[in-house]
């Protein structure tokens, strides 16, 4: 290895924000001590799990369409003796490509951010092996597989997550609440939203709504969206579908009854929650805590059964959203509380109140001290 900590970050694009919570980390640690590390983002599965588990990147917003299934999946596997079955049966399976990885790409320390890689690259490491962190990317409603018992160290979202954590079997001292990493943008102080509107060609004299999906466009986007439109509110809407390109067409075509601003996949997503009124999203865990940490309260449309489902009574609980599923009641919502600025307002000074803009800064600060310390492993 060379003179510096070389640190491998291990994640995947299936949603749950994996690859934005590494990237958070990554910033963190070059912002607060640059050049001292080696770093490598690893999309472990698309680079070296075999087939067909290498498509899975690709087939994750084909997987989520049936989200009742995936509910049902994420509950039959979500319990210590299933997790552990699952692990078991697929480890003859995966352990030659997780030995290969293992061979061409050594670290000082790992960063795991993806439940399903945890155990094969502990099993696969063995002892005397390099730290393990893993850094858990579900705010809520966390999956068994998420809490390895060998790991150096697990940081999670909440004390809800920590909590779950114990259940699971981890000891105290190897598990730590951290907050959910988000990129610095959507952390810094607010003010100037009236200069970022115009920077992004957006009215003045009226709210704006973001209307976002995830990074793949998910969700009833388009219904949603359009029947927000058809309430005539005096405010805009700008609608995000990501990489979903048909579904961006789709937007394009339509002849919007309000003021509509339609993007595909956008890099001025922090500058947009910035400036915007209102967000309008799915239960995705980092498109919450992304727009918390930017004061910008939120309406729910939809969430992923089983996985999403404690991050909707969080936001309801903590005052920074509302849960109103199906496009007509969304639009409901969105008119209701648009109307009522005053609350609205009161919900994005919760907003602030409840962020952990540091999270990233403190994960970083983690991984330093975890290089720091004599290996015993």
């Amino acid at each position: 290895m060379g003179e510096r900590p070389r640190i491998l970050f291990l994640f995947s694009d299936t949603g749950g924000g994996h690859r934005s919570t590494a990237e958070a980390v990554i910033e963190a640690l070059e912002l607060k001590y640059p050049g001292r590390h080696e770093i490598v983002m690893l999309d472990a599965f698309k680079r070296y799990a075999p087939k067909p588990l290498d498509r899975i990147p690709a087939m994750y917003p084909d997987m989520v369409k049936v989200p009742q299934a995936w509910g049902l999946f994420f509950r039959l596997s979500n319990g210590r003796r299933q997790a552990y079955a699952l692990t078991a049966a697929s480890w003859p399976y995966v352990k030659s490509s997780v030995h290969r990885l293992l061979q061409e790409q050594s670290a000082d320390l790992f960063v795991c951010v993806h439940p399903l890689l945890n155990e094969p690259f502990l099993r696969a490491l063995g002892r005397p092996r390099p730290a393990f962190l893993t850094v858990v990317t579900d705010l809520v409603s966390t999956h068994v597989l998420w809490y390895n018992r060998k790991v150096d160290l697990c940081l999670v979202p909440t004390e809800i997550a920590r909590q779950r954590g114990l259940r699971c079997g981890m000891r105290p001292d190897r598990i730590r609440v951290a907050g959910l990493p988000v990129a610095q943008r959507y952390c810094r102080p607010p003010g100037g939203p009236r200069t970022l509107r115009k920077e992004l060609g957006w009215p003045l004299d009226r709210p704006v709504v973001l209307i976002v999906g995830g990074g793949e466009g998910m969700g009833p986007l388009l219904k949603t969206a359009g029947a927000s439109a058809r309430r005539r509110g005096d405010y805009a809407m700008a609608v995000v579908a990501g990489r979903n390109e048909r579904l961006k067409e789709r937007l394009e075509a339509e002849d919007w009854e309000v003021p509509t601003f339609i993007y595909g996949f956008e890099k001025r997503l922090p500058e947009m929650m910035q400036a915007a009124a209102l967000l309008v999203t799915k239960a995705g865990p980092s498109t919450i805590t992304e727009a918390i940490n930017a004061g910008l309260p939120m309406v729910l449309y939809s969430r992923l059964p089983g996985q999403e489902d404690g991050n909707v009574t969080y936001v309801v609980r903590e005052g920074v959203g509302l849960w109103a599923p199906g496009p007509e009641r969304t639009a409901e919502a969105v008119c209701a509380w648009l109307s009522q600025p005053k609350l609205l307002e009161i919900a994005a000074e919760t907003c602030r109140r409840v962020a952990r803009p540091n999270a990233a800064g403190d994960v970083a600060d983690t991984i330093v001290e975890l290089l720091a310390k004599p290996n015993p492993n």
